[in-house]
């Protein structure tokens, strides 16, 4: 193996390491949110408000009248 390909493989590596050290972080953030809603329901219930809020945020509701652009023309 040469010496560039060898480099490539350790970077390689060493981003691998890095993204599973950032999922176990995810993992044992999401684990402690678990525990605290375990814990106390009030906070569940609090997360999923914020939960709720953020989604009505990224995902906004159409209007009745909002057909998305389309003209329904009535044909006889």
């Amino acid at each position: 193996m040469s010496e560039a390909a060898e480099d490539r493989t350790g970077e390689a590596v060493a981003h691998l390491q890095s993204a599973a050290r950032e999922l176990i972080a995810a993992v044992r953030a999401f684990l402690d949110v678990a525990e605290e809603v375990v814990d106390d329901p009030k906070a569940g219930e609090a997360l999923l408000d914020t939960l709720g809020d953020v989604a009505r945020r990224v995902v906004p509701r159409s209007s009745p009248e909002d057909d998305g652009g389309v003209e329904h023309i009535a044909v006889d």
